[in-house]
């Protein structure tokens, strides 16, 4: 395994694990945790196979982790820690970018997750099923649900259960 394979792929760790986490330093400590653990498991990792999936596979995993472990979430209070958002120069495209990412975190973490390595990651979906270890029907259904709940957000609306009554 080359080191340079796996720097390669830093931006896109961090640039998901900030869009997912929502705090720098968060992120941050996602992605240096992500890289100890794939260095010391690097026997682990099958040559020939997607690098950028086993890594983000692991992220994963630690990220499930820490949900187990911590209750509740935090957000620094910090004003020296202010969200690096880009937007284009007007005030209403900034608006538009705080209410997808408020939108955004209104999603379930299985929904958010499938949507933003799609979208953001621009991974197949079979690369994100090895990822996260689940089938890829279950990453179409997150996907579908997930844009379709951040549609009903976007557009202002309340999400509504869909249940029928099934005889």
């Amino acid at each position: 395994m080359d080191s340079r394979a796996i720097l390669a792929e830093l931006p896109r760790l961090r640039r998901y694990a900030r869009a997912m986490l929502g705090d720098r330093a968060a992120a941050d400590d996602l992605v240096q945790d992500t890289l100890e653990r794939a260095w010391s498991r690097i026997a682990q990792w099958r040559a020939g196979s997607d690098l950028r999936a086993w890594l983000f596979g692991i992220m994963h995993n630690l990220r499930v982790d820490q949900l187990r472990r911590n209750g509740l979430p935090t957000t620094s209070l910090d004003e020296e820690e202010v969200a690096e958002v880009p937007v284009r120069p007007t005030q209403s495209d900034s608006l538009e970018v705080m209410d997808l990412e408020s939108a955004l975190r209104q999603l379930p973490d299985e929904q958010r997750e499938v949507l933003l390595l799609v979208a953001l990651e621009e991974m197949s979906y079979a690369d994100i099923a090895a990822s996260l270890g689940i089938p890829i029907g279950t990453v179409m259904s997150r996907l579908s649900r997930g844009r379709e709940r951040l549609r009903v957000v976007m557009d202002g609306r309340q999400p509504s259960a869909n249940l029928r009554v099934v005889r």
